[in-house]
């Protein structure tokens, strides 16, 4: 029995020593394996470190090749089209309607084209390029939405990612291993594992949203287990969503179909006109922002109006815009001494028009005894309006007319313009006997004032 007893002692003795033998050797590989992990994920911190500071050296020397307007240093923000030393982008030039180019109510201008004086020739950047933010005067390639970080646009909208960097389904520049994985993670050999619902792409650098269905025409798996419109295409509504993703053609084709995004082809008889998309017949000058229906006839899109004088649809804004430029459907600008209030520009006076006064133009107030429309009111530039409904200068000035001056620039102000002061001596006279007189011997007193 003390035999028995005896073994059984040694063989618990050694199977707690081979127990503790085997929790020691498990201890140490975990050990181990977490000093690797320390020492690659060191060596990868070091990795990044040093590619930070080449990707800041090589900005570094941008910076200090490259010519701005500003003295000081800029720094390059994301997706910052760079121009290429050497390279001059190609500039085009285009007329625009000269209106666009009026900021004051009185002053008309006359464009510089040698076709039609309703024009103005101005520069801009072609088709793919883009103002460059640090020197307006140059032209640099535009990638639009894409290549917004970690790269650069090249000529031709070719994204160009930074090293260890790749352009993903998104068209933007993702990092790959070791770097990282965006819906994935890397593994020491420097491969990448996609998180559930991600697959890898076919050069297997980047993760992919994986669709467990089929994609329909013109779709593309953007998230997982969802199909989308590719770029470029849209699903109608209604009846119209049976059809599936159509391309979108801006502008609108006209008088043919879309057969790609924005790329027409024409019913017969119809074509294109140069550098455009829209199909239309080819015998109307201009007709820009509408379609060309016929010789005469210029159908124009929604929120423009035809205009004769260049004979293309211009912005409308309805007859809101009165002491304003329409530089877009809707958008109204003023002309300077105007402000917006609601939808109308309204005149500014600075010094006020007092109670009984309506400020008319810049710094000109309307003096009227019963409120009505602009014209019946009596002009007083640069002086308010007493309850009478008539001008009132400060002290020390004089009223000449329609305005109050300095009495020692009465006659120079005379001489100046002497057309525009007989001009405005005739208004005044007329409004002045209209508010005493019949609207018959107004009449005859202005027949009479033709020698004024």
């Amino acid at each position: 029995m003390s035999q028995l007893l005896r073994t059984l002692c040694i063989q618990s003795v050694l199977l707690v020593l081979f127990l503790c033998l085997l929790q020691a050797m498990e201890l140490q590989l975990h050990e181990q394996q977490l000093q690797q992990q320390q020492d690659e994920q060191a060596r990868l911190r070091e990795y990044q470190l040093r590619q930070q500071q080449q990707r800041e050296q090589q900005a570094q020397q941008r910076r200090h090749s490259s010519t701005t307007t500003s003295r000081k240093p800029f720094i390059i923000p994301n997706g910052l089209s760079l121009p290429r030393r050497g390279e001059h982008p190609d500039k085009c030039y285009r007329e625009v309607p000269a209106v666009f180019f009026q900021y004051d109510k009185e002053v008309k201008i006359v464009g510089n084209s040698t076709t039609n004086r309703h024009f103005n020739v101005i520069e801009v950047c072609c088709k793919g390029w883009r103002r460059y933010e640090y020197d307006w005067s140059r032209c640099v390639p535009d990638c639009d939405d894409r290549c917004q970080e970690n790269g650069f646009c090249l000529a031709g909208g070719i994204c160009q990612c930074f090293d260890d960097f790749v352009l993903n389904y998104r068209n933007n520049c993702v990092p790959t291993c070791p770097l990282g994985c965006p819906h994935g993670r890397c593994f020491l050999n420097g491969t990448c594992q996609c998180d559930k619902g991600y697959e890898l792409d076919g050069s297997r650098l980047f993760c992919q949203p994986q669709c467990n269905q089929t994609c329909g025409h013109n779709e593309v798996c953007m998230e997982p287990g969802k199909c989308t419109c590719a770029e470029g295409f849209v699903k109608g509504l209604r009846e119209s969503a049976a059809l599936g993703c159509q391309p979108i053609c801006i502008p609108d084709c006209g008088y043919g179909y879309c057969v790609a995004p924005n790329q027409c082809e024409c019913f017969p008889g119809y074509h294109k006109r140069i550098n455009g998309t829209s199909c239309e017949n080819g015998f109307y000058k201009r007709c820009e922002n509408g379609f060309r229906a016929n010789e005469t006839t210029c159908v124009c899109q929604n929120g423009f109006r035809y205009d004769n004088n260049t004979a293309s649809c211009l912005p409308d804004c309805g007859d809101n815009c009165e002491n304003g430029v329409c530089i877009s459907p809707g958008n109204c600008r003023c002309f300077n001494g105007y402000v917006r209030n609601r939808e109308k520009c309204e005149a500014v006076c600075d010094r006020g028009c007092g109670f009984y006064g309506k400020c008319i133009a810049p710094n000109v107030c309307g003096c009227a005894i019963v409120p009505g429309p602009e014209s019946s009111y009596q002009k007083c530039a640069m002086g308010m309006c007493s309850s009478l409904g008539r001008c009132r200068c400060l002290e020390g000035k004089m009223r000449f007319i329609d305005k109050c001056m300095s009495p020692d620039t009465v006659t120079t102000y005379a001489s100046v313009d002497p057309t525009r002061a007989n001009s405005s001596l005739i208004l005044e006279f007329e409004l002045l006997l209209g508010r005493h007189f019949i609207l018959g011997g107004a009449e005859r007193f202005h027949n009479s004032m033709w020698w004024l």
